[in-house]
């Protein structure tokens, strides 16, 4: 009997000093006048602030993304996480999608104010 009191004994002081696995670091720090370039994201939405806009067909070949990524982008990131207006329009039975409003709000600034809201 005085072996398994020395085994728990010893296991429960084993787990009280095991260190918390989380890293410690802080957050990353954003520079909101700073926009990323060269990325598939910035790439996509220099292509729907342009005056004509853009298809889905041609941000899945710019991108190399497929259908159903490229119509989650546009919702979860250009609509949600950026809160940009995005605009959809039938042009000659085609879908185009455009940003609306121009480039006074740049995407890092829209990326920034959302994660310190």
């Amino acid at each position: 009997m005085a072996k398994s009191v020395k085994k728990q004994a010893a296991a429960t002081s084993a787990r009280s000093s095991r260190k918390p696995r989380r890293s410690q670091k802080p957050p990353r720090a954003i520079n909101p006048t700073q926009t990323r370039s060269g990325t598939k994201q910035s790439a996509a939405i220099e292509m729907l602030r342009s005056p004509s806009g853009t298809s889905i067909d041609a941000l899945m070949k710019a991108t190399g993304w497929q259908r159903h990524s490229v119509r989650g982008f546009l919702a979860g990131v250009v609509r949600k996480r950026l809160k940009l207006e995005l605009a959809s329009t039938l042009v000659e039975g085609r879908r185009v999608y455009r940003i609306n409003g121009g480039p006074e709000e740049e995407p890092a600034e829209a990326h920034a104010r959302h994660r310190n809201s």
